[in-house]
């Protein structure tokens, strides 16, 4: 079975990526074979269309709510459960993966498309493609095409598996707000050596950019009805914080686990600025507090907490609870803090509550109630173990995220850089207003914090009879209080999109779709029983009107008589 061509294209239009990923497939020999098509995908996107096609006859997946879907396919598989075709498989991926036998001589075409925003991390939006076709391929190309109207700052590519021949097989064209990105190895340039058929395209292909920005208040952009916000401000003072670490030392961290997270704590002490303020609390079974008090960052006390963190040792059980209440108290009675300051505490375990309080529920009230939106809480989830669900709710509740560290060679960099992310606040208690009467369906307007290196995106959909959009953005700086305003002229923005080849439709509004479902779904998870199902109804709703595959649906793939008939994909998510 030869995959005699395997085609990426990629068209990123102002952030949103729309990508169709087509293989091609003849079997040669002269009986039935299996082919496989198994591509990983970034778990950021939803995967929007999939069809086979097998000498000529095509076969669509169909995108449904995830009950009736799974009803459908039980029907179909009353003899027992196949695994769905799409898994976690890595940090940033999912693999989708589905086989199909082909009879002798014959050819069948794999096509997958799928949808994502890209999200500006430490200043830059990144694109991945995992390449990894496991074959030599006479027809392989990866085509990126960029459009950002706000232009083109810097462009670069990467990849893990690059050699010199490779690079050859590379071109870049751009100008001011275009970008064209092409990668097409020959068979040659492919193989590990010259004597083998093995390739050596595996591994991540990935494209990292960022946009110019004139205006303070953001840029505006608008096609057929819908807009979006893009406000990302630069040079501005960041505030001093005030966080307070809580390590996990139980007995589950022994080991690498509690090495990798020293070698990033030392680092990230390194990072602290004079102005911070910072403090340690550690916890097994006992809770252990550095200091009793937060201290400034200066290099004595940066010197002395290098000392503490290399003496910690894993032992014991986890009172995640404690530990908590513990590093709040710390924040409450802290004296003498600059008058404006970001207070938050980063939590990183590896198990689950199994010392004093071990009810989630209750602990995420105490903790709740404890922090009471004074300060943000961000959880770090270190590999399997961990009630990750719990952790999502707990960070998504007090004004932070969570996240999953994976156990690998890079944990040390996955920790630190999840703090560099963090590391810099320049603005609080954001708020993007519009006029009531000109805007409707608008995604979340209001954010607590803003992160130097990071974008906040707002979209809505604009009145009819709106010539004008006018913006105002309410924050507050390290500086002192921040108003911003801004117009958009809705015909000369629409006319920036018109005559563009490779825009894909209505691309602003499938943007809103993606933003609202994945903010609908990410206060699901924090919120009560009966809004909760009001949230899911609503992501459900739009996610069967823009055929999104999302936690909540599943995409229906027959295949031809006779063989099993039909396979379900559904989006796995971090908390399962």
């Amino acid at each position: 079975v030869e995959i005699y061509s395997l085609h990426v294209d990629s068209k990123v239009t102002s952030r949103f990526a729309h990508t169709i990923i087509t293989s091609k497939i003849i079997n040669r020999a002269n009986e039935s074979r299996e082919a496989t098509f198994e591509v990983e995908l970034p778990k950021t996107a939803f995967i929007t269309n999939f069809s086979m096609s097998i000498d000529g006859k095509v076969y669509p997946g169909v995108i449904k709510e995830k009950a009736s879907a799974q009803k459908e396919y039980d029907v179909a598989v009353s003899r027992g459960q196949s695994a769905g075709l799409v898994r976690i498989t890595g940090r940033k991926v999912e693999q989708f993966h589905v086989s199909v036998s082909v009879a002798a001589a014959s050819r069948v075409t794999f096509k997958l498309a799928y949808e994502e925003l890209l999200r500006r991390q430490l200043g830059l939006f990144e694109l991945l493609v995992r390449v990894r076709p496991q074959q030599l391929v006479k027809h392989f190309q990866i085509d990126v095409h960029i459009f950002e109207p706000q232009g083109i700052r810097f462009l670069e590519t990467d990849s893990t598996f690059m050699t010199n021949e490779l690079a050859e097989a590379l071109t870049k064209v751009q100008n001011e707000t275009k970008a064209h990105i092409l990668f097409k190895p020959t068979v040659d340039q492919q193989k590990t050596n010259p004597e083998l058929g093995e390739t050596l395209l595996n591994g991540d292909f990935l494209v990292r950019y960022d946009v110019k920005r004139g205006a303070t208040a953001g840029d505006i952009q608008i096609v057929n009805g819908y807009f979006v916000h893009y406000f990302a401000p630069q040079e501005m003072p960041v505030f001093p914080k005030n966080v307070v670490f809580v390590i996990d030392r139980s007995g589950s961290m022994s080991g690498r686990k509690i090495e990798q997270t020293k070698d990033a704590l030392l680092k990230i002490l390194q990072d602290l600025r004079p102005e911070d303020h910072f403090s340690f609390v550690t916890f097994n079974n006992q809770v252990a507090e550095w200091k009793r008090a937060l201290l400034p960052a200066t290099a004595e006390n940066v010197a002395s907490a290098a000392g503490f963190v290399q003496t910690l040792t894993a032992r014991g059980g986890t009172d995640i609870n404690r530990a908590l209440l513990t590093a709040v108290g710390v924040l409450e009675k802290a004296a003498g803090l600059p008058e404006r300051s970001v207070s938050m505490v980063i939590l990183l375990t590896d198990g689950q509550p199994n010392s004093g309080e071990s009810n989630v529920e209750v602990i995420q009230q105490n903790i709740q109630k404890a922090i009471n939106g004074k300060y943000a809480l961000f959880c770090l989830g270190f590999g399997f173990d961990v009630n990750y669900g719990f952790l999502e709710k707990m960070a998504l509740s007090n004004g932070g995220i969570a996240r999953r560290l994976y156990e690998n060679a890079d944990t040390a960099l996955q920790l630190q850089g999840f703090y560099q992310e963090v590391a810099t606040p320049i603005l609080t208690r954001i708020e993007m207003q519009y006029p009531e009467n000109a805007v409707e369906g608008l995604t979340t307007n209001n954010f607590k914090l803003f992160f130097e290196g990071s974008e906040i995106i707002v979209s809505g959909k604009i009145n009819k009879e709106i010539e004008i959009l006018p913006v105002e953005i309410k924050a507050q700086s390290h500086s002192g209080d921040l108003t911003l305003n801004e117009e958009a002229y809705v015909k000369e923005k629409e006319h920036v999109f018109q005559n563009q080849s490779y825009i894909f439709g209505n691309f602003i509004e499938r943007l809103w779709a993606y933003l609202t479902i994945e903010q609908l779904l990410e206060k699901s998870v924090s919120a009560q029983e009966e809004q909760q199902k009001a949230l899911e109804e609503r992501a459900l709703e739009l996610s069967l009107q823009y055929g999104f595959v999302t936690p909540l649906t599943s995409m229906v793939v027959t295949k031809p008589s006779g063989q099993q008939q039909k396979e379900l994909a559904t989006k796995p998510t971090e908390a399962g």
